[in-house]
């Protein structure tokens, strides 16, 4: 099994990042792996879509506008926990890859963390990993 080999079963996703052009991207990775995409452009607009949808995985950049990515996660899990929901697993997106910035990105409550530009491999196998 190659590391962009699907699932089990096709994903809903969604993908949380300010940069159309990663967005795009992440929707072609996805759909090549088999899996949907949600797309949208903010923390407020991914808080807003997990409430009114249900998604087998969220992939979120961590800096975004407004509300960046590990403000909406730290959001997310609040909410799951005081309404008593299931975990939504998460994977963080950053162009930061140093160790403290994976401390950092775990610690708020991420599932899992890949370093920009998406790589199919990678993103792949985090997946999998994540999903295990």
């Amino acid at each position: 099994m190659t590391a962009t080999a699907t699932p089990i079963r096709p994903l809903r996703v969604l993908v949380a990042d300010d940069n159309p052009l990663n967005l795009r991207l992440a929707a072609r990775i996805l759909r090549d792996m088999g899996h949907s995409g949600v797309l949208v452009g903010d923390g407020h607009k991914a808080l807003e879509a997990l409430h009114a949808q249900i998604f087998d995985l969220v992939l979120m950049d961590v800096t975004m506008p407004g509300l960046d990515g590990l403000e909406a996660l730290r959001e997310l899990r609040a909410r799951e926990a005081a309404g008593g929901q299931r975990r939504t697993p998460v994977i963080m997106v950053t162009a930061y890859d140093l160790p403290e910035d994976r401390r950092r990105i775990l610690q708020a409550g991420a599932d899992g963390y890949v370093a920009k530009p998406l790589d199919a491999e990678r993103l792949g196998a985090e997946i999998r990993r994540v999903l295990a």
